[in-house]
């Protein structure tokens, strides 16, 4: 599942080709709303919350998707062979004279009035690349339920919205404590929070995920995906493991400190 900076990145590009247009071709392609007739109305804006897209157009509606683990959205200049996969792999089709958006392998979409949005998106915590982004709130999310352990307490979009397994690995190593310590035992949440909103916002317009500090291949992580390597900071060979919803978890059994999976029934490669 794509993290937040990743999902404002994607409302950036389809915001910049479609926002001010008027669609002239508009296709969904999911049993809903096979029969919506967009064709005419004006985008309006495409904006991300959390990990959702919502493309809002005239008369009050708004189009909700969601990439999850495979979906994405392309786009083309007209005449420009769409090579995003199969036909038969399109859910979406949002077409203006200058640009064509197709979405490909969707597994939300969903039209609904622009006044109820809330309905896709209100059970969602604060917003770490939104304008409302609100620490208070967050912390108190995350730290209403102490003995949950911080790895999926982060990936809980209900606790605060944008965090996918890359940072929730990152942000584990850098406030030195394994995925599975308990939340009540982190005693950095606020700082933790701070650095959260700050990497999502220095790679909302950049690929990769950095939380190092440089781009170099193999050096943009900490921990994530360095399996068997050693650790940047002190040569400790970083361990793996599923943790929550079967996602792999990576650490540092030196830097940091607290449960390991083994106290959870998993085992660590």
């Amino acid at each position: 599942m794509p993290e937040g900076d990743t999902v404002y990145r994607v409302a950036a590009q389809l915001h910049e080709a479609l926002a001010g247009q008027v669609l002239t071709r508009a296709e969904l392609r999911v049993a809903a709303h096979a029969t919506a007739e967009l064709t005419g109305r004006q985008v309006i804006e495409v904006v991300p919350r959390g990990k959702h897209l919502l493309t809002r157009l005239g008369g009050g509606l708004t189009l909700h998707t969601h990439l999850q683990m495979d979906g994405r959205w392309e786009l083309y200049r007209p005449g420009e062979r769409w090579t995003g996969g199969p036909e038969h792999q399109i859910r979406a089709v949002l077409g203006t004279e200058s640009r064509t958006a197709v979405g490909y392998r969707l597994p939300v979409v969903e039209l609904l009035r622009t006044a109820e949005e809330q309905l896709a998106v209100g059970h969602l915590g604060p917003d770490l690349l939104g304008p409302d982004w609100d620490a208070a709130e967050a912390l108190r999310r995350l730290s209403a339920d102490p003995a949950r352990p911080l790895g999926a307490a982060l990936l809980d979009q209900r606790n605060l919205a944008g965090i996918g397994n890359v940072y929730a690995v990152e942000l584990c190593f850098l406030a030195g404590v394994t995925p599975w310590t308990p939340v009540g035992e982190v005693t950095v949440l606020e700082r933790l929070l701070a650095k959260a909103q700050y990497l999502l916002e220095l790679n909302k317009l950049r690929p990769g995920h950095l939380t190092t500090g440089t781009s170099q291949r193999g050096r943009q992580h900490w921990v994530y995906g360095n399996a068997r390597r050693p650790c940047a900071r002190c040569g400790s060979r970083i361990l793996t493991a599923e943790h929550d919803r079967e996602r792999p978890a990576y650490w540092c059994p030196r830097c940091q400190r607290g449960p390991t999976p083994q106290a959870a029934g998993r085992r660590p490669g």
